[in-house]
């Protein structure tokens, strides 16, 4: 996207930086569209992708960094979705050791939840967790960005936010960072043979709950780590 390669980045790295930086610093960074991309999903139906360029990429890991410092405090130990130094087979030997202490699990996704989280919780969560401005500032633009399809047109949305970019695997989250501390507290009793897998906001949610269910969910998660 963009059409600058990593190695023509790195060709003149010191002056690419340098104006990411000067207009990051000076408020006038506006991030470019974000080129969608099409995958087929395993069992039927397709995902969008989004491919930022490559001067996008590094300032949204600016941000996402220092979002990360702040949130990783209040994550529950047992979330591992989109968090550093975690990884799949981290959850896997978590599951396999608590398969020791319960007979149950919970199989819980939240429909659409990247293409419908709803943008007004997702700032207000940011601001509960940073009091950086600039940071919410480029957050609501990341959001707002266009999707560039396929044959070249852009796509203006007012909800959602694509896959695959270094902040927004960050921000599906913030809805209430549904891996906070205080979420485990209102689940009571978990139905016998029951099965549990990460949602993308982690908010406890049945599969095929409605056409509101991402608002809904994201609604609940963040009231129950107070950003509502």
């Amino acid at each position: 996207m963009g059409g600058q390669t990593i190695a023509e980045f790195e060709s003149d790295l010191k002056n690419n930086l340098f104006k990411i930086w000067n207009r990051m610093s000076s408020g006038s960074y506006f991030p470019p569209p974000v080129r969608a991309v099409e995958i087929e999903k395993a069992h039927g139906g397709t995902r969008i992708l989004g491919v930022p360029s490559v001067a996008d990429r590094i300032a949204q890991t600016v941000v996402a960094q220092e979002l990360e410092a702040k949130v990783e405090l209040i994550f529950h130990p047992d979330s591992y979705g989109y968090r550093p130094k975690r990884s799949a087979l981290d959850a896997v030997t978590a599951c396999r050791q608590q398969c020791w202490k319960t007979d149950w699990v919970f199989d819980l996704d939240i429909r659409k939840f990247f293409d419908r989280v709803p943008w007004d919780l997702v700032i207000k969560a940011v601001e509960a967790n940073t009091d950086l401005p600039w940071a919410v500032l480029y957050v609501r633009r990341w959001l707002e960005a266009p999707l560039m399809l396929p044959d070249g047109s852009l796509q203006i949305r007012d909800r959602g936010t694509p896959q695959g970019t270094p902040a927004r695997g960050l921000l599906v989250g913030v809805p209430g960072w549904g891996g906070c501390r205080q979420a485990p507290a209102r689940v009571k009793r978990a139905p016998s043979g029951s099965r549990m897998r990460n949602a993308p906001s982690g908010a406890p949610t049945g599969e095929g709950t409605g056409e509101d269910s991402p608002p809904a969910a994201a609604a609940a998660a963040a009231a129950c780590c107070g950003v509502i």
